[in-house]
């Protein structure tokens, strides 16, 4: 077993969707669960969501891109109750990353675009032994291997 390593503020973390492979759930489930209602409407939990077109809006260049991300990104995230002051930090957390695509973000950062506790709480919450919705550290953090 890999030795566990206390992260940093400066340590970056990200969802691992390993974790969710391990651990048996699914993650899409979960991505449709936090969709707006709007969404909801437009992408039923039965349908099959896959990549749809996204045209972007600079180049007019055409991609596939998955459908529920793209409209966690583009809509969901966008609206005021996507985070609310009561929303649970680590479900915070969660949020922030569907909305950024998954991009690794330190505790730090987080605070920022959360807006609420401390970077210290933050890397409490999400730098310990529990993981919470699959948020990991990018790499092990260098520095004293805890046992």
């Amino acid at each position: 077993m890999t030795p566990w390593v206390k992260p940093t503020l400066e340590t970056k973390f990200h969802i691992d969707f390993d974790w969710w492979a391990e651990k048996g759930a699914n993650f899409r489930i979960v991505l449709h669960s936090r969709l707006c209602d709007d969404c909801r409407e437009k992408y039923p939990p039965m349908g099959s969501v896959g990549e749809i077109d996204w045209i972007d809006p600079d180049t007019a260049e055409i991609t596939r891109v998955d459908g529920l991300w793209h409209s966690l990104r583009t809509c969901c995230s966008q609206k005021p109750t996507y985070i609310t002051e009561y929303t649970p930090l680590a479900e915070a957390a969660f949020r922030i990353f569907l909305a950024n695509d998954n991009t690794p973000l330190t505790p730090v950062e987080l605070h920022k675009m959360i807006g609420r506790k401390t970077p210290e709480a933050i890397l409490a919450t999400l730098g310990g032994k529990q993981v919470y919705m699959g948020i990991k550290p990018i790499n092990p953090p260098k520095g004293r291997a805890k046992k």
